[in-house]
This record gives C-alpha cells, structure tokens and sequence, in this order.
C-alpha cells in the first residue's frame, strides 16, 4: 500500500527541513493533536493517538538534505514514512511524505483512510513550521 502526502511548499532551506526532521524528538511538535502518548530517544520514537495501537518508527536512513525514512519497528506491520524534500530556492523547499507498508487486503482497507488523514495531518504541520 503506498500512500502520498500532498506536496507543500516550506519557507525553510532543505537543510533546515532536514535538520529538523532529522531530529527524533521534533516529530512530537507536528503530531496530530489526538496525540495520547509520545516517547523519543535518539533514533526512534514511539506514539500512540487516542483509540489507536501504539506505534514504534526508528530512522532508518538519511539521504542530506533530499530524503529521511522511518521504519516501523514491527515486524507485524511492516512499513516506512518517507520525507522527500525538494529545494526550490535558498529560503523555499517542496516536502512529501510518503507511506509505503505491507499490508494483507483486509488490514490495508481498514487502514487506508486513517493513515492517509495521518500523514496529510503530519505535512500541514510541517508547513507550518
């Protein structure tokens, strides 16, 4: 299954974008704010919203100041949360979140809708930055 954010245009350097979601620890200030639980240490994080499984990510790679990946951490649920980040001039970046998870039919459908919301939910915040 593999889900996209819209693209949204940051009035920030690649660099800075990077630097900032390449901070564990930042990704708490663009939750949604149906946020129940969050915890960070220096390469992962994990989070819960309310009426929602908790949920482990681990950076997984680094690409400066174009790409971040997160991995889930669950074997169960095997997925990753991907930053583009396109500079378009030294104070302007695009950025997109992209979903990419391996799903059987039936777990994809029930989880389509709600991890789409998430992450449209995640680029506004990061926009707002």
């Amino acid at each position: 299954m593999n889900l996209e954010s819209p693209k949204v245009t940051v009035k920030k350097s690649s660099k800075d974008i990077f630097d900032y979601l390449s901070k564990i620890e930042n990704f708490e200030q663009i939750m949604p704010e149906n946020i129940d639980k969050f915890e960070a240490d220096e390469n992962s994080f994990k989070f819960a919203l309310k009426g929602m499984p908790e949920i482990k990510l681990k950076l997984q790679e680094q690409e400066e100041p174009k790409k971040i990946v997160l991995g889930s951490a669950s074997d169960k649920f095997p997925f990753t949360l991907t930053a583009n980040i396109d500079e378009k001039s030294d104070d302007s970046s695009e950025v997109q979140l992209v979903f990419d998870g391996s799903f059987n039919p039936m777990v994809a459908m029930m989880v389509k809708s709600p991890l789409q919301k998430f992450i449209n939910t995640l680029i506004g915040n990061i926009e707002k930055k």
